[in-house]
């Protein structure tokens, strides 16, 4: 149950502990499209609660009457979780997080001089005149804040660290790098949390977007560098191209970084499928770990390894992450695995008759893709006719 064949030349990590706050809820639910019942809110966090995923960003309670009993409907479910939602800097908005019942308030705002100029019309005073009302505010109501500057990544430097040590002066209890858009590298992300953490005491939290399929990437980078904290999605849903998956993230930090952090893997698959379900959103059949072709063979050549010892073309045994394995017939399929399943049926059959079968398959598999089970079946029957009639 606890196979693994990583590469040895994979780094483990010395890092302190990291949270991972799951966003599926919010920012998964502005996936184009996408809108979650009442009753699927609860069933998602019931679901990542009993993983150990120790904070949910629960929603968006400021958007509508609705969105905010819904928060506090998770919130009255009095989960091990923390429920944070996210909230712009307004009386109203701060209000109605925390009468939701919420743990932590997460408060952003703009501050690259393009969301400054073009969104509020403002100058970086003015930034930073609300940062510091907003969080005097939220604490005076009785809940944890963090502080995130919408578009960090593009940001200019002396300014973003001013907000931030503005805001941990205000009180905040975690400030947030955000890329908003995703269009920055890994190194930007490393560089960015080094200099939040050289700014500030308090934690650094991490909210990337995957518009250049570098979310992932830039979350393992900013852990690196010190990032306290990282949102994830399940599936990766959200904004545009998504968020860092948590599947992907939880599993690489444990199985190839060496950093478990806390959360129960085996669960991952169907976390997964119930998201999938309610969301609507289909996973790709090569989505990492826990899509359909994850963990399933075709080629002779693999089939016939796995058969005699799966981490052969697997890194790890598909049930750490709640999958399965699946052998697979068609265009590429080899002797070995014709031979095992004629011989699971009981049947007996000739090495000419065998190859007859494997040709058959081929062919099938080349109009089909995949040869399925009754098929296959159908093809063994027309072969060993005579066997099956005596």
């Amino acid at each position: 149950m606890d196979e693994l064949a990583l590469s040895p030349y994979n780094p483990k990590l010395e890092i302190g502990d990291v949270i991972v706050y799951d966003s599926t809820l919010r920012d998964g639910e502005q996936t184009p499209g996408v809108t979650f019942s009442l009753d699927q809110k609860v069933a998602i966090a019931r679901k990542l609660d009993e993983m150990r995923v120790p904070q949910i960003e629960a929603g968006f309670p400021a958007v509508s009457e609705r969105e905010k009993a819904s928060v506090k409907a998770i919130c009255d479910e009095n989960l091990d979780a923390d429920i944070l939602v996210l909230s712009r800097i307004t009386k109203e908005d701060i209000d109605a997080s925390v009468d939701a019942g919420v743990d932590m308030v997460l408060l952003f705002i703009g501050t690259s001089d393009l969301h400054i100029k073009h969104k509020f019309r403002k100058d970086r005073k003015f930034v930073l005149d609300k940062v510091i009302n907003g969080i005097e505010y939220a604490k005076s109501r009785g809940v944890q804040v963090s502080m995130s500057a919408e578009d960090t990544t593009r940001t200019d430097l002396e300014f973003l660290m001013s907000v931030y040590m503005v805001a941990e002066a205000a009180g905040a209890d975690r400030i947030g790098v955000t890329d908003t858009l995703g269009c920055a590298s890994p190194e930007a992300i490393s560089f960015l949390v080094a200099r939040a953490k050289e700014a500030v005491r308090v934690p650094v939290s991490l909210h990337l977007h995957n518009d250049y399929g570098l979310a992932l990437a830039n979350a393992i980078e900013g852990v690196k560098a010190g990032a306290d904290a990282v949102t994830t999605t399940v599936n990766g849903l959200g904004e545009r191209c998504g968020n860092v998956p948590l599947e992907q993230f939880v599993a690489v930090m444990k199985f190839m970084y060496g950093k478990d952090l806390g959360i129960d893997t085996t669960k991952l698959k169907e976390i997964s499928d119930m998201v999938e379900s309610f969301s609507g959103v289909s996973r790709s059949l090569i989505h990492p770990l826990v899509g359909r072709n994850a963990f399933s063979h075709e080629s002779g050549i693999h089939v016939a390894a796995v058969l005699a010892c799966p981490l052969t073309y697997e890194s790890m045994d598909p049930r750490l992450v709640g999958n399965e394995r699946h052998i697979l017939m068609g265009k590429h399929s080899g002797l070995n695995y014709i031979r095992k399943r004629v011989d699971d049926t009981g049947l007996i059959a000739t090495d000419e008759q065998l190859s007859e079968i494997l040709d058959m398959v081929k062919v099938l598999g080349e109009k089909k893709g995949r040869v399925n089970d009754l098929e296959f079946r159908e093809i063994v029957a027309s072969v060993i006719r005579p066997v099956l009639t005596t």
